[in-house]
């Protein structure tokens, strides 16, 4: 009897029958809709793209000259500390990033504080950092407290509302060893910081809102999962009349 050695054999890239040569073209397509509909979203995103800046790296640009010169008034000396601690306030910044802004909150600070107000700063300022130094909870009340010091005391000269976030966590960028001078190489690295964290790119697809979400959202999460079940069902569907064709019959 003569033996057909390709009777078990199956190749997708190499198909040996009519139906396999189908399902290969089949797949092929479908994988080509779902590759398109995902990568060719993501391209669409990337050349619509526009930098859109925060409005506080606005305020930002309009005082740093003066700033870096030293030779801002009060109001852009607190406009330029609330722009620094809004960055700081991010989940992730670098760590030269959170140094260099560290040095400039704290600068910044004490130099708008009167000769009594430093005193009192400074004081506060190291008693929170030992106590901070010792790795307390921070539900512990003596570590609230001088929190809680630091930050009226901040807030105050920096002309922080108490309704601000702000207010809540300028204790912790606060460096007691870094009030004195803002360092040129520090200097060098603010406006770069600013504008990775206060600048970013936006698009039409992102801006505009459909059903409620997000655009780029509902794509993502809902559009592309509908699609995908979508195309499960229509394979199923081409298989099934691919095989009438063919007068296959399952068992």
């Amino acid at each position: 009897m003569e033996s057909n050695q390709n009777d078990y054999h199956i190749s997708f890239f190499k198909p040996t029958t009519k139906q396999a040569r189908w399902n290969r073209n089949l797949v092929i397509v479908l994988v080509l809709i779902w590759t398109v509909a995902i990568f060719g979203f993501q391209y669409l995103l990337k050349i619509t793209v526009k930098p859109t800046p925060e409005q506080a790296f606005i305020q930002y640009e309009s005082v740093w000259d003066n700033v870096n010169n030293e030779s801002a008034n009060i109001e852009e000396m607190q406009s330029f500390a609330h722009c620094a601690l809004s960055v700081l306030g991010k989940v992730f910044i670098k760590p030269e990033s959170k140094m260099a802004l560290n040095n400039a909150v704290s600068w910044t600070t004490f130099q708008l504080a009167d000769s009594s107000q430093k005193i009192l700063l400074k004081e506060r300022l190291l008693n929170f950092e030992t106590i901070k130094s010792g790795d307390p909870s921070i539900t512990d009340p003596d570590y609230i407290a001088s929190k809680n010091g630091v930050n009226e005391l901040a807030s105050e000269i920096l002309g922080i509302e108490k309704t601000d976030v702000r207010a809540k966590f300028v204790a912790l960028e606060l460096k007691s060893a870094e009030m004195e001078v803002f360092t040129p190489e520090n200097k060098e690295i603010i406006p770069e910081t600013m504008s990775l964290y206060l600048i970013h790119n936006q698009s039409f697809l992102t801006d505009f809102k459909f059903l409620g979400f997000p655009f780029h959202y509902f794509y993502t999460a809902v559009f592309l999962l509908v699609l995908f079940v979508f195309l499960c069902w229509l394979y199923c569907v081409r298989v099934d009349k691919m095989n009438v064709k063919l007068d296959i019959e399952e068992l």
